[in-house]
């Protein structure tokens, strides 16, 4: 797929969650989908569940229905209120809403805690003494049946005793668990006697020290959405194995519906990682600064680089909903908010590696206001004044004192256009001791004020600059992929695969306006690419982030290497 240009996007692109929906409505199972999104409150959403927000409230929404908000707040030892916070924030800033619908798996674990009590009286369930190693020992393999505990036939009543005296908090942690008592022979392993309980002595978020034994996953969710009526569980398809569990459990209790789950492919994507574990741990040791770094795959870094909600809704929508995994090449994320910002973000000039131009015939001590354009893909968008003088900043690499054939910026001798300004040539090439260029000197012609010639003469390239005098310096901030192959962690390692080059920050000179912008204003630096204001950034030194550049200049580093 090409970097430089988006793929159409289709008018209604093919989802088979969709076609699902619609029969379950027009045969009368359901007037309307409840869906919902059931995030552990463990880390940061990444783009990856951006695809499961988008599914869920994109399709609850087009069918007139609902998407809760549920979290899945059942391990109260990795939860935070931060990560609660930051959920919220995400999911608000991609456009959807849950309205009066936020729930909590912890808001039922007395319903659940009396569930289980169920399927011990049921001859279902049982507390299981054995050590986490020995029941993995005993779970048994692809090709092999696991082995019965040796505490599997307790009798009801020694079970039930156990259980309570295990929520009465008389045990340590990992002493017992209460497991389903299904089939140790079964050919998905999930229904090997799964764990349903687990004891942690650890205070929850939301109840406090009232419980010390915990609902798994596995449990809490399908009887969550069977209590708040969901009416389509989509998951993505690593949850495809875990369903009969998810089956089994519901038709074995008497729970108050019966949703059904559909598995769709999660989101891959090329030089990216997507897992908590992985993203906790850079958070954790120092490769990144933050959750929020905007090098992390996190809808908060992605939004602190700039990146528009609007672009990754599209990017999830092109993507679109299959059954089986793949991986999307991320220069089609980066056409999606290269196409959008295209649209919307306001020009300005920026030189981020300054070569100085002093304009020998332009009067000292004068200066000018040149009419500019913001955006001349929004002619709405109006203009701007920018200041204009003798000595200006263009990019080093924006002359060369012996050009090859077809370079046609700034040479001895070469005449070229600048932005909105005038036609300069070069007459000289000041260096330093070392015989390095630091200063050109030049002349304008003042009959091409605007960047025309009156007398019809043609120049062959046209270059940002920006006055000295009212320059603004700036942090710029040049990200990369966190990754420096496509595949992290393909060899064993993710840790050695991190791109040492992901991050580059420089001293810019920017146009004046520039530093009156507010946070996370999305711009081009003309030439250069598309940036944002950062949360770091103040009136007296303006932080900017590179959110893309104008061509996948990165896919060209890898190709050359």
């Amino acid at each position: 797929m090409s970097a430089e240009t988006a793929p159409a996007a289709p008018a209604e692109p093919s989802n088979f969650l969709r076609d699902i929906v619609s029969d379950d409505i027009a045969s009368g199972r359901h007037t309307a989908p409840v869906t919902r999104f059931p995030p552990e409150p463990n880390g940061y959403l990444h783009i990856g569940h951006a695809k499961a927000i988008c599914v869920n409230f994109g399709i609850a929404e087009e069918f007139g229905g609902r998407c809760h908000l549920r979290y899945d707040d059942t391990n109260p030892a990795k939860e935070e209120q931060e990560y609660i916070d930051a959920i919220e924030t995400d999911v608000r800033w991609l456009g959807f809403d849950w309205g009066q619908h936020l729930y909590h798996a912890s808001d039922y674990f007395e319903q659940l805690y009396a569930w289980a009590e169920k399927l011990i009286e049921d001859g279902k369930a049982y507390v299981d003494d054995q050590s986490a190693d020995e029941m993995r020992a005993s779970r048994g393999t692809l090709t092999e049946p696991g082995k019965n505990s040796p505490f599997r036939d307790r009798s009801v009543a020694e079970n039930l005793d156990l259980f309570r005296r295990m929520r009465a908090g008389e045990f340590p942690d990992g002493t017992r668990v209460l497991r389903a008592k299904i089939d140790m022979a079964a050919g998905n392993i999930n229904l090997r006697d799964p764990a349903l309980y687990r004891i942690i002595h650890t205070p929850h978020p939301r109840t406090g020290t009232q419980w010390c034994i915990y609902p798994m996953y596995d449990y809490a969710h399908g009887q969550s959405d069977a209590i708040e009526h969901i009416t389509h569980s989509l998951c993505s398809l690593e949850y495809s194995d875990h369903k009969p569990l998810y089956e089994w459990l519901l038709n074995n209790l008497p729970v108050p519906a019966q949703p059904r789950q559909f598995e769709f492919a999660r989101l891959n994507i090329t030089y990216t990682i997507l897992s908590k574990r992985y993203l906790n741990l850079f958070v954790r040791d120092g490769h990144v600064k933050g959750w929020d770094d905007p090098r992390m795959p996190t809808l908060a870094g992605i939004r602190r680089r700039g990146v528009p909600a609007a672009a990754v809704r599209d990017f999830i929508k092109r993507v679109g909903v299959a059954r089986a995994n793949s991986v999307v090449d991320v220069a089609m994320f980066d056409a999606c908010v290269r196409e959008l910002l295209n649209k919307t973000a306001s020009r300005y000039m920026a030189v981020l590696k300054p070569l100085k131009v002093v304009i020998e015939n332009y009067p000292e001590g004068q200066s000018e206001e040149l009419e500019a354009v913001n955006n001349p893909e929004d002619p709405s968008a109006g203009s701007r004044k920018v200041p204009f003088g003798r000595e200006l900043y263009i990019e080093q690499e924006d002359f060369m004192e012996n050009p090859p054939k077809k370079f046609f910026r700034l040479s001895p001798g070469q005449e070229v256009r600048l932005r909105y300004a005038y036609f300069i040539t070069c007459r000289e090439a000041v260096k330093d001791a070392a015989g390095n260029v630091i200063e050109l000197r030049c002349t304008y012609d003042p009959a091409t004020k605007g960047g025309n010639a009156p007398d019809g003469r043609k120049v062959k390239a046209t270059m940002h600059w920006v006055s000295a005098q009212h320059a603004v310096n700036a942090e710029v901030r040049l990200y990369n992929a966190l990754f420096s192959r496509p595949d992290p962690g393909a060899d064993g390692d993710v840790v050695a695969d991190l791109n040492p080059n992901s991050l580059e920050v420089i001293e810019g000179k920017l146009e004046p306006a520039l530093a009156a912008l507010t946070e996370t204003a999305a711009v081009q630096f003309e030439r250069i690419g598309y940036f944002a204001v950062d949360p770091d950034s103040t009136p007296a030194k303006p932080v900017f982030n590179r959110t893309v550049g104008l061509r996948d200049t990165w896919a060209k580093v890898q190709n050359a290497g």
